[in-house]
């Protein structure tokens, strides 16, 4: 394994302990939108397979956007801007942050795990 995959995972594991946190405190709805975001970037996968562990081409783009760290990171600015403009702790607007940060624990999960972006053949470029 790599040192890479190495520095995702503990980066995945961070940022679920600090997700589960932020949902202990704000309670099932924030459960449920930490469950919904952490999903979304798989159902780029729904009917996608031209062969096993191959994506269509014309489906990589779309997967290969929603594995994409930079738009993940732009969601959880985005809402952690929000949350501290609404209220911060004392009632500021937390789903929008929370949708980012979990989208983001599922990319870095992925790249722990060896999954990368896709070529445009379809192929995943591992991470190494």
């Amino acid at each position: 394994m790599g040192y890479s995959r190495v520095i995702w995972g503990m980066t995945a594991a961070l940022w679920l302990v600090i997700a589960v946190l932020w949902c202990v405190w704000f309670g099932w709805g924030a459960a449920a939108v930490a469950i919904v975001f952490a999903i979304l970037p798989d159902v780029a996968l729904i009917g996608a397979f031209a062969a096993p562990g191959k994506l269509r081409p014309e489906r990589v783009s779309f997967y290969n956007t929603m594995h994409s760290v930079p738009i993940a990171v732009g969601v959880l600015a985005i809402g952690v801007a929000v949350f501290l403009l609404t209220g911060g702790i004392n009632g500021g607007i937390w789903a929008v942050g929370l949708a980012g940060l979990a989208w983001f624990v599922h990319i870095a999960a992925d790249r722990a795990f060896g999954f990368g972006l896709r070529a445009a053949d379809g192929s995943i470029i591992p991470v190494v």
